[in-house]
């Protein structure tokens, strides 16, 4: 008997490359606005130690974006740095998985006293924010840590919430959702989900 063909994969557009555009240009500013509501409020966070951190890999083109955006929109962009959580994820030795790729964390600035706005493209079951909070505090201890993320696909597992969300979907477990960008080589920006066409998903 030949091998069985994989079930082909069907492949919904839910943002194209102006949605993106759009959704990352309001994270932008409802960052900045929010900062300037941290300074007025109880807190008292100073706007200009905001710092933005991207998760790798998913949050890293994206924390750049934002930062660009802010810059734009502020007169001064925050520095940006990448965090790696591979170490830091619950799944990272169980029995089964491949053995973890490092990429590697790249924060040139302290965070200590800083707001950071961890960003990932998409959040979905929180333990991927779970890890990146841990990482991150070994760093330091933040001011202020709030999270940004440009799709919320729900069906959490974890208490967490975005403070700032591009779109939010209703999804599958079943299903993949994957944001292209065109800094990984894609020719535009675009947020599919993906599912096979047997209903398995991915």
């Amino acid at each position: 008997m030949g091998p069985v063909d994989a079930e082909p994969v069907v492949c919904r557009r839910v943002l194209d490359r102006g949605d993106v555009q759009r959704v990352t240009a309001r994270l932008a500013h409802e960052i900045v606005d929010r900062a300037a509501r941290d300074a007025r409020g109880p807190l008292g966070l100073d706007p200009g130690t905001l710092a933005i951190v991207g998760i790798r890999t998913g949050g890293a083109h994206l924390a750049a974006r934002l930062a660009t955006l802010i810059g734009d929109i502020s007169g001064r962009a925050p520095p940006v740095g990448l965090l790696d959580i591979t170490l830091y994820r619950d799944d990272v030795l169980l029995a089964g998985n491949p053995v973890p790729l490092l990429r590697g964390t790249e924060v040139s600035f302290d965070v200590a006293g800083r707001t950071v706005i961890l960003v990932d493209d998409v959040l979905y079951t929180g333990r991927t924010v779970r890890a990146a909070l841990e990482a991150l505090l070994e760093l330091g201890r933040p001011a202020c840590v709030r999270l940004a993320v440009l799709v919320d696909r729900g069906l959490r597992e974890l208490p967490v919430a975005a403070d700032f969300v591009g779109r939010s979907l209703e999804t599958r477990r079943d299903e993949r959702v994957r944001v292209r960008l065109t800094e990984s080589g894609v020719d535009e920006d675009e947020v599919v989900v993906e599912a096979r066409g047997d209903g398995s998903g991915a």
